[in-house]
């Protein structure tokens, strides 16, 4: 018998030698039915896996992400039986699984079209629908080598050439097709149930240009069609809100090929900027944070000393300034050092807040850039706070909070992972301990879940990130708290104890927005253009049917804007029709619609964003309303 501790703690005992899939039948029909792989002993396994020895056992579905992963590897698998079934020559090179999907890399004479993906996505329902059983087998290398040599397959036999001597080799078999692949898989292609090829795209053999371009087939699964469908409609909604083609058209903002990965904004845009501008300032005056302001450009020296020279010298832009060298700031830290070094501190003055919006380059290559998402020049919402060791556990809670309130107030929902020590890194296994526990320990108080993320911290200390999840459901990271006994030590900040002696405080660096143009470009994807009334470029929109009412709809123009509402008049001569489509499209809040009638009775014909036509109102009515509305930020 063998002991196998469950991820609930509870303790099973077992035959040795049952599989998985045994064990998970053993303890519940429903988890066996929605298994797909499992953790044994930290390693992922196939559910027909034999256990021979006491461990731990945990069960995955496709809720998980390693259930998800093998799901989707094993229908990459199933593209590539279907794709050699119905073209024998082709050649496979490699087909992982990957967000949302899976690929597979081909080498063949034919060209395939969309046309083709119809006809092998036919032939992988056949394949489903045969129920066939994936076989795991290790051979040595030199079967290996044979087997795929003789059938060959040239891709499969570089890959095998490069692994060791002694190495044992796995391969997976499903009817007549073999591939070489470490697994983990589903039990059989039947346990596939929605699948769909989404595109076709180039890639070169290992990615290295110098080799063969090969014909990449992209795909995804789900276990259920509706759950397919889901996705589908999510992206075809995406596409729709690209925040590239509704900057354009709402003329927010563009990048320009004068300025790769450097944005430019438009008047509407720098309206939205400055509200979310303004809404930083107030909040962070709320919870007694001091702005400042540190230059763009300084010297080698200081980031020699802060560690970017030597840790991020390849992402830098630098300049060479009086015949010494100069680095445009890739980040805001090392400024903020500066300034807290500026004056004497006592222990008295802790926690000290200091926030700044400062404007950072950082030198990303041009094939990651994308929109406002990913550039080479954005203003980090910066925030350092210097504090004694007594108050970490209390700022973090503090920021944690802040954070929250910030990311409600925009109707986004968020997850929590906890990044450690990467490999590269400065400063000893003592103190990183300390900084991680101590993120931890606030975590655990403010009762909130998390994820680790091993070996993702920042290389000075661990991070507490925040992943938004916005109205398509997908996740964005954003906010960060990095809790710093490098930085301090580095640039010898100091504070006066209260027994007279100088010690070292503890830094937090943290970013609500995470950076403005960023934040902005999910803010338009999130609300698909339609921004919320205090955050819309233009609010309300006043359309007068004829010229006949103009003077009236600029007299109540200007006692809104008065009140400083944004609001514009359509003055143009056309049908009233196309100016309410006009502003409908402009995705502006309120329009009011004014006639004869309007004007004589002092009232105007509302029209909601939202719901339409809202009938006859009292200006006065409706004015107060919306000012209330823009106050609370609703």
């Amino acid at each position: 018998m063998v002991k196998i501790t469950l991820k609930d703690g509870s303790v099973k005992q077992c035959e040795q030698g049952m599989t998985v899939l045994q064990i998970a039948e053993d303890i519940s029909k429903e988890l066996a039915r929605n298994a797909l792989v499992a953790k044994l002993n930290d390693q992922i396994v196939d559910l027909a896996w034999s256990v021979e020895e006491d461990g731990t056992l945990e069960i995955f579905n496709f809720a998980s992400e390693e259930g998800k992963n093998a799901y989707r590897h094993t229908t990459s698998h199933i593209l590539a039986q279907a794709v050699l079934r119905l073209f024998p020559e082709t050649k496979l090179a490699i087909g992982p699984a990957i967000a949302d999907g899976y690929y597979y890399d081909f080498d063949t004479e034919h060209t395939f079209t969309p046309d083709d993906l119809l006809k092998i996505e036919e032939e992988m329902a056949k394949i489903i629908k045969e129920d066939l059983p994936l076989v795991r087998k290790e051979v040595s290398r030199e079967e290996a080598l044979a087997m795929f040599k003789e059938k060959g397959e040239k891709y499969k036999a570089e890959l095998i050439e490069d692994l060791p001597a002694d190495a044992l080799i796995s391969t997976y078999q499903q009817g007549e097709f073999i591939d070489l692949c470490a697994g983990p898989h589903i039990p059989s292609t039947g346990k596939i149930k929605a699948v769909k090829l989404m595109s076709l795209a180039g890639a070169y053999w290992r990615g290295n240009e110098k080799n063969k371009m090969l014909q990449r087939i992209y795909g995804t699964s789900f276990p259920k069609k509706s759950e397919l469908d889901e996705y589908l409609f999510r992206l075809e909604e995406a596409k729709k809100r690209d925040h590239r083609k509704l900057g354009q058209e709402l003329k927010l903002f563009a990048v320009m090929d004068e300025g790769p990965g450097f944005p430019f904004f438009f008047p509407k845009g720098m309206v939205l900027r400055n509200e979310l501008e303004n809404y930083w300032r107030q909040i962070h005056r709320e919870w007694h944070y001091e702005e400042i302001k540190t230059p763009i450009i300084l010297n080698r020296q200081l980031w020699e000393r802060s560690g970017h020279w030597d840790h991020y010298r390849e992402n830098m832009y630098t300049t060479i300034i009086d015949e010494e060298d100069y680095a445009i700031k890739p980040m805001n830290c090392p400024g903020a050092m500066l300034v807290y070094n500026a004056e004497l501190h006592s222990y008295r003055d802790f926690p000290i807040r200091t926030a700044e919006l400062g404007l950072v380059h950082r030198h990303e290559l041009s094939g990651a850039l994308h929109g406002l998402m990913r550039v080479r020049s954005f203003t980090q919402d910066d925030a350092h706070i210097f504090m004694l060791p007594s108050q970490i556990t209390e700022e973090i809670k503090g920021v944690i909070d802040l954070v929250d309130s910030v990311y409600k107030l925009f109707g986004f929902s968020y997850h929590v992972e906890l990044s450690t020590k990467p490999e590269k890194s400065m400063g000893s296994d003592e103190d990183w301990e300390m900084a991680t526990s101590a993120l931890e320990k606030a975590l655990q108080e403010k009762g909130m879940d998390y994820k680790i993320n091993p070996g993702d911290g920042a290389f000075y200390g661990p991070k507490i990130d925040f992943h938004l999840q916005d109205s398509l459901g997908r996740t964005w990271q954003c906010g960060t708290i990095q809790l710093d006994f490098q930085l301090p030590e580095k640039f010898e900040l100091t504070y006066v104890g209260e027994d007279g002696q100088k010690h070292r405080p503890v830094m937090i660096h943290r970013v609500a927005f995470g950076s403005i143009e960023r934040f902005i470009g999910i803010l338009t994807e999130h609300y698909a253009g339609a921004f919320p009334t205090w955050l819309s470029p233009v609010q309300v929109k006043v359309i007068p049917i004829t010229e006949r009412q103009l003077a009236y709809a600029q007299k109540l123009a200007q006692e809104l804007f008065a009140e400083g509402i944004r609001v514009e008049v359509d003055e143009r001569s056309e049908k009233i029709g196309y100016k309410i489509r006009e502003a409908q499209l402009e995705k502006i809040p309120y329009m009011l619609v004014v006639g004869d009638k309007e004007m004589e009775s002092g009232t105007v014909a509302l029209r909601n964003r939202k719901e339409g036509d809202k009938g006859s109102v009292d200006f006065a009515e409706f004015q107060k309303k919306l000012l209330e509305e823009i106050k609370q930020k609703k």
